[in-house]
């Protein structure tokens, strides 16, 4: 099967970040956000400004002024819309250059299910080069001590020999929102946009597992991929992540070759890749060419603490906490988004706001949604639908009047079906910045 992409200008682009990489040998975390100069920008504080400098900044009134959290900087100054040119999507933003890391800013995805182009990108490595990612040979090895009868399969007979499922699932990177952790977690700055809801078509990694046979001693699955280590040793991965059995053997599991029923984007794991949605999207490894069935939990790279990991207690900010304290993430907190309007438009004070977005909540369903134009001191609960499939977003909407003309945020807040709701500020703070789920807000100007 050909790539649908322009295969010639990818093959370039693949080979051009090769040699860009190989010129220039740094290290991952060597380029990162200018902590000393950006920081209240990326975390959506200031330290040094009051109020009057605050309605100056944002040239209005405040007419909620005062149930602003202390030190809050305007949503109105709180997002950058620099863009990022990179093949195959528009308008994201770099994050990091090595490993190739963007997002998406929220109003470009305020779609249902989120197109190829709006598909964040997340690497810990180099994404293989393009010439070397063939459909038509493609091959999936399934083996680990828990494997009763190792087999490799081409791309073909995975197509031919199992039944083929689609999904809308839910990614996110589990470093979302790490931007707004203070003091600061090293790692990439996401704001808000790491994460996607597009849908999947593949087989199910339990046909294929149960196909191959599983021990009774099987606990974890881990995988293994085609990209690059940022040292260049062969004998590294640059990412080899895994998931418990019971995550490995529910429906929506996947293994995939088609992302909204085109050919996975190269930078989105071409030609095969794995899906588990509602878990951190490292889970779901792209590039694929390898599962291990394991009697124990996998011990490939980013496996251990601190990676994908966080406190088993809750910890002061700043707090150094021992490997041994951390456990592996599993299923994502309650999230929500809000898509529309952009942040920072104006508004007629005479007309109702229509706002909308999106809610997710890992392996559980989102039950109420709520959005607040005074800080969160009142809520208003939104509509909010069911989800097409099981761990796939819900899609929210809300009409807003405003007492009168000023600055106002649009804050939104979700609820699992659980009881569990998004906090208000950053909650649980941890050492590599994971699972931020504070409310999200734009601003708003009523003219």
């Amino acid at each position: 099967m050909e790539h649908k992409n322009d295969k010639k200008t990818l093959d370039q682009y693949s080979k051009g970040l090769h040699e860009l990489y190989a010129e220039n040998p740094i290290k991952a975390d060597e380029i990162v956000w200018n902590r000393e100069t950006d920081q209240d920008t990326r975390r959506g504080f200031l330290k040094r400004s009051g109020l009057l400098a605050m309605v100056t900044a944002v040239g209005a009134s405040i007419p909620f002024a005062k149930n602003m959290p202390a030190g809050l900087i305007p949503a109105a100054y709180a997002q950058s819309d620099e863009p990022f040119i990179l093949e195959g999507k528009e308008g994201l933003k770099v994050l990091n250059d090595r490993p190739i890391n963007a997002e998406t800013p929220p109003h470009l995805l305020d779609d249902e299910v989120t197109p190829a182009k709006h598909m964040f990108v997340r690497n810990n490595g180099l994404p293989p080069e393009l010439k070397d990612l063939d459909s038509e040979t493609w091959t999936l090895e399934i083996a680990g001590e828990s494997c009763v009868t190792p087999t490799t399969f081409t791309l073909a007979e995975l197509k031919s020999r199992f039944k083929h499922y689609t999904y809308q699932l839910t990614l996110e990177c589990g470093g979302n929102g790490r931007s707004e952790f203070t003091p600061a977690a090293s790692g990439n700055q996401w704001s808000t946009g790491a994460v996607a809801c597009p849908t999947f078509t593949g087989v199910r990694l339990r046909d294929v597992l149960e196909a191959c046979g599983i021990k009774d001693d099987a606990v974890y699955i881990g995988y293994y991929a085609a990209d690059v280590h940022l040292s260049r040793d062969p004998s590294k991965q640059a990412i080899s992540r895994g998931v418990p059995m019971s995550k490995a053997l529910e429906d929506e599991t996947l293994i995939a070759w088609a992302m909204n029923d085109e050919d996975i984007p190269y930078l989105n794991g071409y030609p095969l890749r794995l899906v588990c949605g509602g878990w951190p999207a490292s889970t779901s490894g792209k590039w694929l060419n390898k599962i291990v069935i394991r009697n124990k939990i996998h011990d490939g790279n980013k496996m251990a603490p601190p990676a994908y990991s966080v406190p088993k207690y809750p910890v002061a900010p700043g707090t150094k906490v021992p490997n041994e304290d951390m456990e592996i993430i599993g299923s994502m907190p309650v999230k929500s988004l809000i898509t529309f309007p952009k942040t920072g438009i104006s508004h007629q004070f005479s007309k109702p706001l229509t706002v909308r977005g999106h809610a997710w909540a890992g392996d559980l369903e989102v039950s109420e949604m709520y959005v607040s134009i005074d800080f969160g001191v009142t809520w208003q609960k939104a509509q909010l639908r069911a989800p097409v499939n099981r761990l796939a977003w819900q899609h929210w909407t809300s009409e807003l009047t405003f007492p009168e003309k000023g600055y106002y945020e649009v804050w939104a807040r979700a609820v699992d079906n659980e009881g569990k709701s998004q906090p208000m500020v950053v909650a649980g703070w941890n050492p590599k910045g994971y699972l931020n789920n504070a409310c999200h807000r734009i601003a708003v100007q009523i003219v």
